[in-house]
């Protein structure tokens, strides 16, 4: 399926969405509960965060395998976990040390030397940030920094890396150079589209997931869905 148009993007991850619902909803969910643990710990959450939007690229591929006749399919979901994980958790860690060394700098000039290693561990599952929220306060406190999260690597994409460089690693194994070059070159060609993906991907985190937070572990995997189709379609073979 090679469109390059977002309305056909949309049409497209929408048609993926469909082949497998049961599977979306379930992964949506159990990064949902992963996502919790950014209350534990900062660093863990921004970690699980990233590997749930990286590993939900290699379900896409897997879920796109297994509804085409023309395709030898994977035998099993594990597949897709073994083959997207390992680059899944190199690229999370990567957007870990770039929060942390943010998260640094910040504290180091604000004088807020105690928070540096509330990174790592601080534990806020405590009565007074529980008992005095309701359902909405409570999705929102929990998932706050995972829309935080979402936005940091989008522009960390978008500006350091390309929109494009982990599929093109992930499925083609080209080098980081090499992808950033090749996700560079398309971004430009295809910078209307783009432009219009990231848009409704803003406005996704900024309203969906404040109007209703408990969406942010869905938003995350329609964004996955969404840099697999957008890749597909502009990678893919004629």
């Amino acid at each position: 399926m090679r469109t390059q148009h977002f309305r056909a993007w949309l049409i497209y991850a929408g048609w993926l969405i469909s082949q497998a619902p049961l599977l979306w909803l379930s992964y949506s969910l159990i990064l949902g509960l992963l996502l919790s643990l950014g209350r534990v710990s900062l660093g863990l959450g921004v970690f699980i965060a990233m590997t749930g939007l990286f590993v939900g690229i290699g379900i896409a591929k897997y879920v796109e395998l297994k509804a085409s006749p023309n395709q030898e399919a994977p035998l099993n979901f594990l597949w897709a976990l073994k083959k997207s994980l390992p680059l899944a958790v190199l690229g999370a860690l990567s957007m870990v040390v770039s929060w942390f060394v943010f998260r640094l700098l910040n504290n180091l000039y604000s004088g807020e030397y105690a928070a540096i290693m509330q990174f790592f561990f601080y534990w806020e599952f405590i009565p007074e940030n529980i008992a005095t929220k309701n359902v909405l306060q409570l999705f929102a406190w929990l998932y706050g920094y995972a829309s935080a999260a979402l936005i940091f690597v989008i522009l960390m994409l978008t500006t350091f890396a390309s929109w494009f460089s982990y599929p093109l690693m992930l499925f083609q194994s080209k080098s980081w150079s090499t992808a950033n070059n090749l996700g560079n070159a398309a971004t430009i060609k295809h910078r209307s589209a783009l432009y219009k993906l990231l848009g409704f991907i803003f406005l996704l985190v900024f309203f969906g997931g404040g109007i209703l937070p408990m969406l942010i572990p869905f938003i995350y995997t329609l964004v996955s869905i969404l840099i697999y189709v957008s890749y597909q379609s502009v990678f893919s073979e004629p």
